[in-house]
């Protein structure tokens, strides 16, 4: 293994699967670490890469199923602007233009004025330009035709891997399962 072609530790991220398979959450590779010393999970997935001790090395776990039943609720993304623009990949659903953060804005479909609330399934992520334009109207009084109709992102797809910009490959046949 090439040293120099190595992603730094702080990067790596683990999935925590429930007993049946079911993504939970994202936590760091150290506390994958410590749920493996501890007994509590068992390795379905590893990276390409292995942290030391002094006497031992260790592989960097990409996913882990607990082993005790973890009666399923379902998790919810809480709401907030990021996860809207997260949602939407950071693009206008208006014209489409891809921009940072900073550079967008919440526009609701059904404006506030006329009683549309703050919730995923009636905002979206718009570019000052487009929103302005919209103005206090709906996507049909103002002729702008939304690029996709704004739902609630599911945990295991979008709350989980919120803020990292790629999904792991050792992920993908347990994200697809739940998504």
């Amino acid at each position: 293994m090439d040293t120099a072609d190595l992603t730094p530790l702080d990067r790596y991220r683990t999935l925590l699967l429930d007993s049946a398979f079911r993504p939970i959450k994202v936590i760091h590779w150290t506390r994958a670490l410590c749920l493996q010393f501890q007994d509590k999970v068992i390795t379905v997935e590893t990276y390409d890469r292995e942290v030391r001790s002094p006497t031992q090395a260790f592989p960097v776990p990409a996913v882990i199923a607990l082993k005790q039943y973890l009666r399923f609720r379902p998790l919810r993304v809480r709401y907030s602007k990021r996860h809207v623009f997260i949602r939407d990949d950071f693009t206008c659903q208006y014209c489409g233009a891809t921009l940072s953060a900073k550079a967008l804005t919440i526009d609701h479909v059904i404006p506030s004025s006329q009683g549309g609330k703050t919730i995923f399934e009636n905002v979206v992520a718009a570019c000052e330009a487009c929103n302005h334009r919209k103005g206090n109207r709906t996507p049909e009084q103002a002729k702008m035709p939304l690029r996709s109709t704004p739902r609630r992102p599911t945990a295991a797809t979008h709350g989980t891997l919120a803020g990292m910009s790629t999904t792991p490959a050792e992920w993908e046949d347990y994200l697809v399962a739940a998504g």
